[in-house]
């Protein structure tokens, strides 16, 4: 067996799903838990962000990492994925969105596909933990906010400082 047919047979997630149960409560029992983590992977594959309670983030993390793995792996031909994309996503059109838009987005990432940020907690509100789930390369502003730019960081008026002695050494080189 060569390399590439050793490859196909682990699994390529990018992050781990852990196998203990969550205690997601529902009253619905362990159905209604299922169908709440089957809407939460269909808001995020058909909205791209999605903010909500920490602890269903970062299951239907998982599963949502899993279904795009196996996606990008055996393709839209393998029976086993497209019933697994038919069972996850409850609206049929994001089918195609999974195969024909976020296959060819994410088919050569090293990275984990989803990425979680924490989110503010209302203050006079519910105390859970919130969270923002989002696909990687989503057509959204990002949420990081890029602090390269700031003149008072340490690190931008460490380098500002050396640049300009790097230069007052090479003029006075040149005026030698």
């Amino acid at each position: 067996m060569n390399q590439a047919d050793v490859s196909k047979l682990m699994s390529q997630l990018r992050i781990a799903i852990r196998p203990r149960h969550r205690n997601l409560k529902n009253v619905d029992g362990p159905e209604g838990r299922l169908l709440k983590l089957r809407k939460t992977v269909t808001a995020l594959v058909k909205h791209e962000r999605i903010e909500l309670f920490y602890n269903r983030a970062d299951e239907a993390r998982g599963y949502a990492e899993l279904l795009i793995s196996n996606a990008i792996r055996h393709g839209d031909t393998h029976n086993a994925t497209m019933e697994m994309a038919d069972y996850w996503l409850l609206e049929k059109q994001l089918v195609h969105k999974l195969f024909k838009v976020l296959v060819p987005r994410y088919e050569n990432y090293t990275v984990s596909y989803t990425r979680m940020f924490n989110a503010p907690r209302t203050y006079p509100g519910i105390y859970y933990k919130n969270s923002v789930l989002e696909l990687r390369g989503n057509p959204y502003p990002s949420l990081i906010v890029d602090q390269s730019q700031n003149k008072n960081l340490l690190h931008n008026v460490l380098l500002d400082e050396a640049r300009k002695e790097y230069r007052r050494k090479k003029l006075a080189e040149l005026a030698q």
